[in-house]
């Protein structure tokens, strides 16, 4: 094989990775797409198995078979410890001379930046939150679901609406649309259908994901109790904006706070409206925006400053990916 490529950016969520190659002056050599990224449901080696079908693609592609460094951003590395096996299964594969692994949500932030400065809140199935200084000092949390304190996500919002709705039905809890929205979505006429449904899995687990949207519909229809649960979810966003707003010490300096996942990307106005008026209130520097840069350009970016590539190294790559 030819010459050592400067970065190789590997960007892996649950449901697919994204695989770049990087040259010393920001060229992007090759990229590839592959599998989702999974330890806890398959194993650390099976995973990164999922990983090398699409390195492997990526390297042949750029005529190289290794690179200065590995900047890989990963799903499911929650904890630094995780951070760290993850990093050790990866040196083992010899793909780079040094390798660092970040959680995903780095890449997020790191895409939709000038320079490693600001902080993240991304809402797809789950929800989480980083910031990062140009020092090298981050602000994070273990983003586990409710057990380390979280609330909302596409998972999160579609079981609070089914919460409501079920109870809207049966008396328990006010009257609220989502009774007959979030069963029509599967053609049923019930929430009592709906729930027996999802019970007995006739309607796949994996598919309640679908109710966010509707729940979206339904507030924006003007319903009390859907447009609460979006309220909640914009509250929620600048709670976690703001704490890591504070510890990186940027409350009192403009900064950038991105928005990304599934959830922000869908651009609802009602959730965006009241992100930005909490934001107003609660941390008046911040500069809130939606991210729309493909999440691998944020591990080229987050590679390419550990390397100490110049600006216009940057804005190769960055042009690259639109």
């Amino acid at each position: 094989m030819g010459m050592t490529a400067r970065v190789l950016a590997v960007d892996a969520g649950n449901s697919k990775t994204d695989v770049a190659v990087v040259a010393a002056d920001g060229t992007v050599l090759a990229t590839a797409r592959g599998g989702g990224f999974r330890p806890p449901a398959v194993g650390v080696e099976e995973a990164v198995d999922t990983l090398a079908e699409a390195v492997s693609r990526a390297f042949a592609d750029a005529g190289t078979d290794t690179a200065e460094h590995v900047s890989a951003c990963l799903a499911n590395a929650d904890f630094p410890v995780e951070e760290e096996r993850l990093a050790a299964a990866l040196e083992a594969r010899g793909w780079g001379a040094s390798v660092e692994v970040r959680n995903d949500t780095f890449a997020i932030l790191r895409a939709g930046i000038t320079e490693p400065r600001g902080v993240a809140v991304v809402c797809g199935a789950g929800i989480n939150c980083v910031g990062m200084l140009p020092d090298g000092r981050t602000a994070r949390f273990p983003a586990l679901g409710r057990m380390s304190g979280d609330w909302g996500g596409g998972w999160g919002l579609a079981e609070e609406a089914l919460w409501h709705a079920a109870r809207a039905e049966d008396g328990r809890g006010g009257p609220t649309a989502l009774a007959r929205t979030l069963p029509a979505h599967f053609g049923l006429g019930s929430m009592h259908a709906l729930v027996e449904a999802l019970h007995l899995e006739h309607i796949e687990h994996d598919r309640r994901h679908e109710l966010t949207p509707v729940l979206f519909e339904t507030a924006a229809g003007g319903d009390l109790v859907a447009r609460a649960v979006v309220d909640r979810l914009a509250d929620e966003v600048v709670a976690m904006a703001t704490v890591a707003l504070t510890r990186l010490g940027l409350l009192e300096e403009e900064t950038p706070v991105l928005l990304g996942g599934g959830v922000m990307a869908a651009r609802h106005p009602q959730l965006e409206d009241g992100i930005r008026e909490l934001l107003a209130a609660r941390a008046p520097k911040a500069v809130p925006r939606v991210v729309t840069a493909p999440p691998v350009l944020g591990a080229v970016l987050l590679g390419l400053d550990r390397v100490a590539a110049g600006a216009e190294v940057h804005e190769r790559a960055r042009a690259h990916f639109g």
